[in-house]
């Protein structure tokens, strides 16, 4: 069986990033969906996962989500990273989710809600995606230290939208079709 599951849906910065994960052998102790797990937890079941699992990565950049928006986004990622892991078109694919973003020729493919807490794969699934792209995130933070990516990984905190009222969105980092930033841009034309 293959996991699908995402992270970086609900951001209003950064890529989205989806991850197919296939298990070659047993899977580590202790998998459970990424949220529910702390930071070092995360990481910990990372290192083995990454040898435990074939996985492969669709990203899906912040001007494509600008001009693709969400759902076809999810498509797109959920695309990538299946094409990446060299997913068979019969092989069992289980999404975490309520809707299918699975492409249709893959016709073993299925969502459920909470499959990251449910099927270990998905669960792999969940945590390799969520350290990849915090990962990204941490170094993006060094690139613009002004944002603190480092700390809300893109989320729509208070403190991301205070940094953004005070310093703007960056051009190809947040995702400016999103309803925040049609708030902060009817605030600076006040």
């Amino acid at each position: 069986m293959v996991g699908v599951d995402e992270v970086g849906r609900g951001c209003v910065a950064g890529p989205l990033l989806v991850v197919a994960a296939r298990a070659k052998g047993e899977l580590p102790n202790g998998l459970k969906d990424s949220k529910l797990l702390t930071r070092l937890q995360r990481e910990h079941i990372y290192i083995e996962l990454v040898s435990a699992c074939d996985w492969g990565q669709g990203w899906v950049k912040p001007a494509e989500i600008n001009k693709l928006g969400l759902a076809k986004s999810l498509k797109l990622a959920v695309k990538r990273a299946l094409d990446e892991l060299g997913a068979d078109l019969d092989e069992e694919v289980l999404m975490d989710g309520i809707v299918n973003y699975v492409p249709a020729k893959y016709k073993a493919s299925r969502c459920e809600a909470k499959a990251d807490q449910n099927y270990p794969i998905v669960s792999a699934a969940s945590i390799l995606a969520k350290v990849t792209r915090d990962n990204f995130m941490q170094e993006l933070a060094t690139r613009h230290p002004h944002y603190g990516f480092e700390k809300h990984v893109g989320y729509g905190t208070k403190e991301h939208y205070r940094l953004l009222q005070k310093y703007g969105p960056l051009k190809h980092t947040h995702r400016t079709i999103f309803a925040p930033f049609k708030q902060i841009q009817a605030e600076a034309s006040v």
